[in-house]
C-alpha cells in the first residue's frame, strides 16, 4: 500500500476538520457570521496542517492533542466558550495525529 505524505495527510484532514468545524456552527447566531466561521474553519485547518508538518518525538495522538489544545485555546479564551472549543479540537487533534502517524510517509 503506498502511503501519502504527512503534510499532505495534514492538509487534507485540515480541511475535513474545518469543514466539519464551520458546518456545526452554521446554525449558531453571531454578530458577525462569515468572520467566525472563516476563523473557525483557519484554525482547525491549522491543527491538520501543522499536526502533518510536525516532527515531534512522541506518539501521533499525543502530538495531535497538544498541538489541538494550543491552537484552540487562544478561541476558547475569546469567546469564553471552553468546552466546545477545547473538546472539539483536541478530539479533533488526536484524531489527526494518530492518522498522520498511521498512514503518513
Amino acid at each position: 500500500m503506498r502511503r501519502m505524505s504527512r503534510i499532505m495527510l495534514g492538509v487534507i484532514s485540515g480541511l475535513i476538520f474545518g469543514t466539519l468545524s464551520a458546518g456545526a456552527m452554521l446554525p449558531l447566531p453571531f454578530p458577525d457570521k462569515p468572520a467566525a466561521l472563516t476563523g473557525a474553519f483557519i484554525n482547525r485547518f491549522a491543527i491538520g496542517f501543522l499536526i502533518g508538518a510536525s516532527n515531534l518525538p512522541w506518539p501521533g495522538w499525543l502530538m495531535g492533542l497538544v498541538i489541538g489544545v494550543l491552537l484552540s485555546l487562544p478561541d476558547a479564551i475569546i469567546t469564553k466558550a471552553y468546552a466546545p472549543i477545547m473538546i472539539f479540537g483536541s478530539v479533533g487533534g488526536t484524531v489527526i495525529g494518530w492518522i498522520v502517524q498511521r498512514f503518513g510517509r
